[in-house]
């Protein structure tokens, strides 16, 4: 049944490739390492070199500013798109933070919406120092 925003919450169900491969993956593991490994495989079927304003992504993140902690395993929600990279809001962070294309690690990871509140009970942000 489609609910008044336009969401099939029986669709969703059936479609939410988190919660149907990842469900005990706190279980069995506590290592940021190993459980973005795991998130990657799970949404390997739908990643993309650029994303698109509005909708959610999660990807391996190298900064390169010196001195700043980072998230090295972001999940975002994309704000805009710039020439030198883009912006999103961080949910592990619960902050905006600014994203360069040469800091990518790899591709970016499409998160559906229904798979969002999956994502937030999986602790795998990964901080990190950047030495000067």
């Amino acid at each position: 049944m489609v609910d008044s925003f336009g969401f099939d919450e029986e669709g969703m169900k059936e479609d939410n490739r988190v919660r149907e491969y990842l469900s005990d993956l706190n279980n069995r593991t506590n290592d940021p390492e190993e459980m973005m490994l795991e998130i990657m495989e799970a949404l390997n079927d739908t990643v993309t070199p650029i994303p698109e304003v509005g909708n959610f992504y999660t990807f391996v993140y190298n900064a390169k500013t010196p001195g700043e902690t980072y998230d090295q395993h972001p999940l975002i929600a994309c704000t805009s798109l710039e020439r030198w990279g883009f912006k999103g809001l961080n949910f592990h962070w619960r902050k905006s933070r600014n994203y360069t294309w040469g800091e990518l690690a790899g591709q970016l990871y499409i998160v559906q919406r229904n798979e969002l509140d999956d994502l937030l009970t999986i602790p795998y942000g990964k901080y990190i120092l950047n030495p000067r």
